[in-house]
């Protein structure tokens, strides 16, 4: 049978896991453009999100005035047809370089991702992407929360220097003014936030397989996850691939 109509007719949910700037957006990307899937980066919505609520002034600090905006927010996902990739969209504005450099946007979204609201609000949403599976989708809490009965679920980690390293050469290449301790410490907040808020905190789900990239090449990230989606699926596929 061949290799294409075994991935159409055998989709599967695929949850990536993980700390904050370990590479999980990456490698779901690379996953989802192998197989063909929809990617769903969940932590871009909870950035357009926080984006929101600081152009309208909104204080985070406030629950109610936070639930109340929440029915104002529309974000979609569109491929850009000139370089193929997928960019964000708030009520139909194309976000995706605010999202990646706005440094406001980064030191309180961990903030806005633990208001339970707004977890409900973006949860519902993420469940409603996978309806008809044949998705990638990371974040902190996909493969407890979003889907918990998704067929694959890899929880990314690595060493916090290391993570904060390539976040502050990211930033360098952007032009963005900062230094790396400031890099570190603002990881470190975002670390202690989603691994102890009460709703949804970052948690390795107990059949999810731990992939920590501290010395991995980007390549050898993909190989290893891509492995594991070609077992899942031969497993569904029965013995196939």
């Amino acid at each position: 049978m061949p290799y294409n109509f075994v991935l159409e007719m055998h989709k599967i949910i695929i949850a990536v896991d993980g700390y904050s700037s370990c590479g999980k957006s990456t490698l779901a990307k690379q996953l989802a453009k192998a197989l063909e899937y929809r990617f769903i980066d969940s932590g871009a919505m909870y950035r357009a999100v926080t984006l929101y609520l600081i152009n309208n002034q909104i204080d985070i600090y406030n629950t109610n005035a936070v639930s109340e905006t929440l029915q104002n927010i529309k974000i979609d996902f569109k491929i850009n047809p000139d370089n193929h990739l997928q960019e964000t969209y708030l009520n139909d504005e194309n976000i995706e370089m605010e999202l990646r450099i706005n440094s406001r946007i980064a030191s309180i979204v961990s903030d806005v991702s633990a208001i339970s609201e707004v977890r409900r609000f973006l949860v519902k949403q993420q469940q409603y992407m996978g309806n008809e599976k044949g998705i990638v989708m990371d974040g902190r809490d996909i493969g407890t929360v979003v889907f918990p009965n998704a067929e694959l679920k890899i929880f990314v980690t690595a060493d916090p220097k290391i993570r904060a390293q390539r976040r502050f050469d990211e930033l360098k290449e952007k032009g963005q003014t900062t230094t790396f301790d400031e890099v570190l410490a603002n990881l470190q907040k975002r670390d202690h936030i989603d691994s102890t808020r009460s709703d949804s905190p970052l948690l390795k789900a107990d059949d999810a397989i731990e992939l920590d990239n501290s010395k991995m090449t980007r390549d050898e990230q993909f190989e290893f996850a891509y492995q594991l989606a070609k077992e899942k699926l031969g497993l569904n596929a029965k013995g196939i691939i």
